[in-house]
Parts: structure tokens; C-alpha cells; sequence
């Protein structure tokens, strides 16, 4: 049932949103040179690793210099790159990964076999089911960047801090998952999107 629903809706969701990838990949082209998306090895159901889709909102050889998390004033952040991630657009891509199967509509967010690696353990039960583009952990950081500018090290406090707060969420989702809490959390995220 839950993988009929992300195949309708992630259908659905590209079909719609068509003229707006267009839209999009035309603004981040004429802002900085590089590709239209951004792909990024993530950990998946059971430790597989599946490409990432989001759009580019970075300049193109961000990885060589910086961290692999972003805190607000980033200086590799694009111009259309702040807009598309204060607005969310830059995760619309993960619609192809929904319907590739690799990732959910609703489910613990994807993170980076690094970040992976060093809670494991925890990995063990989130892991379990598929990766989604929202969960409790998402709408909680919504303004993730935000979160980690207060930090003198970001990644630090990455790792210290905001990731535990995650796994904890994941692992409530866990718990609660089903059809009604994943329509709650699908309302829930478009409703912080809406409000900015």
C-alpha cells in the first residue's frame, strides 16, 4: 500500500511539476556554471547506497571546500541556491528517487555514510525501512542551516547535537508509522512550507 501511494504521488508530483523543473534548471544555469542537479552517494533500506537527487544549490566543487553540512552565510550557497533551499524547491528532485523506489514519500531522512557510520547502531532499526523526503526530524529542522550557524564548528554540533535530536525522531517515527501519520506529516510539512 505505502509503495502504490509514493508511486501515484511521486507520479503525480513530477508530472505536475514539470514546467517548474524547467523553470528551475533555467535559473540555477544562467546563476553559476555546473550541472542542473546535485547527486550525492546516501545511505538507503538496508545500507545500500542510492544517488540523491536535489537541485545544485552550491557552487560546483563545494565538496573540496567545505563541510558536508551547510550552516546560513555558507559562501558556496548560490544566489538561486539560498532561495531554493529557504523554499524547499532544491528537495523536489527526491520525487525521482520515490519513484525509483529508493526513497519514501514520508520516512527517516537519508543522511551520508559518514554520519551513518558513526551511530550504526541506531542505523541498525531506522534502516529497516525505506528513507523519505519528510518525517518528524524535518519538520523539527526546518531551519536546519539556522540551527547549526549558532555552532563554532557546525559539523561538530552536527554530529554532538542536532543528529541524536534526529535519530530520536526517526525512531518515533518508527513507532508511530502507518497511513494516517504519514498523511499527518505529508500536511504538517507543506504547511511549514506555506508559512515560510
Amino acid at each position: 500500500m505505502k509503495r502504490l501511494l509514493d508511486l501515484v504521488f511521486s507520479v503525480i508530483g513530477l508530472i505536475v511539476c514539470l514546467p517548474l523543473f524547467v523553470l528551475i534548471a533555467f535559473l540555477i544555469k544562467c546563476n553559476s556554471r555546473g550541472p542542473v542537479f546535485f547527486v550525492q552517494k546516501r545511505v538507503g533500506k538496508g545500507f545500500r547506497l542510492f544517488n540523491l537527487y536535489k537541485f545544485r544549490t552550491m557552487i560546483t566543487d563545494a565538496s573540496q571546500k567545505g563541510l558536508q553540512v551547510t550552516a546560513v552565510g555558507d559562501p558556496r550557497i548560490t544566489k538561486v541556491g539560498r532561495f531554493l533551499r529557504k523554499t524547499k524547491i532544491d528537495e523536489l528532485p527526491q520525487l525521482i528517487n520515490v519513484f525509483k523506489g529508493d526513497m519514501s514519500l514520508v520516512g527517516p531522512r537519508p543522511e551520508v555514510p559518514k554520519y551513518v557510520e558513526m551511530f550504526r547502531e541506531d542505523y541498525q532499526d531506522i534502516l529497516k525501512i525505506k528513507p523519505g523526503i519528510t518525517d518528524y526530524a524535518t519538520i523539527e529542522f526546518r531551519d536546519e542551516e539556522g540551527v547549526l550557524e549558532k555552532f563554532e564548528d557546525p559539523e561538530d554540533g552536527y554530529i554532538r547535537e542536532v543528529l541524536p535530536i534526529k535519530i530520536k525522531l526517526y525512531k518515533k517515527y518508527l513507532d508511530d508509522s502507518g497511513f494516517f501519520t504519514d498523511v499527518k506529516l505529508i500536511v504538517l510539512t507543506l504547511t511549514k512550507i506555506v508559512r515560510g
